[in-house]
């Protein structure tokens, strides 16, 4: 298979990553329950990472609901797509900083991250969702974030994953209709 070819069967089996991307709505849904709380900010930014870590077991069972090849083992590209994600990791760690040195901002920063991370995927998919919303989530994220509460954020991620599920569902339908 030549490259465009590779692109194309990430696209199909792995739905353009709709499964991470629903897990990522319950994951937000979670923060935004979290810091709806009245616990101390420290705490509620404990749970919220916690909450970051059921990413992939939520991701992993919403595949087998919406029939996405989970690992695409046949797919090279599935690496890249791996070292994608895994190279959010490193960003965490300005997260971890926020946790306590800006705690009221840690949210926003992890919004940030988040959004920015997509931008590959934008590739590996060909998907303009992923481009859009690559560089409008973290404006917003930083905008929102610097002006109203973690729970506000939190409630406009839920939003914009919505959005970006509902997206990322009309392109894997035009994809598949195109097949």
């Amino acid at each position: 298979m030549d490259l465009l070819e590779l692109r194309n069967d990430c696209s199909i089996k792995q739905k353009k990553g709709l499964h991470f991307i629903l897990a990522s709505v319950l994951i937000w849904t979670a923060v935004f329950i979290i810091h709806s709380t009245e616990l101390q900010i420290l705490t509620k930014n404990l749970y919220t990472f916690c909450s970051t870590a059921l990413l992939v077991p939520l991701a992993y069972l919403i595949s087998r609901i919406i029939n996405v090849d989970f690992q695409n083992k046949s797919n090279p590209l599935t690496n890249l797509g791996i070292l994608f994600s895994v190279n959010q990791m490193a960003y965490l760690l300005i997260a971890m900083w926020a946790f306590k040195a800006v705690p009221d901002k840690m949210v926003m920063v992890l919004a940030m991250i988040f959004g920015a991370h997509l931008m590959p995927f934008g590739w590996m998919y060909q998907s303009k969702t992923y481009y859009i919303l690559s560089i409008v989530i973290p404006i917003t994220a930083l905008l929102i974030g610097l002006n109203f509460t973690p729970q506000i954020l939190a409630a406009a991620m839920i939003f914009f994953e919505i959005i970006f599920s509902l997206c990322l569902f009309l392109e894997n339908k035009r994809l598949l209709s195109r097949k």
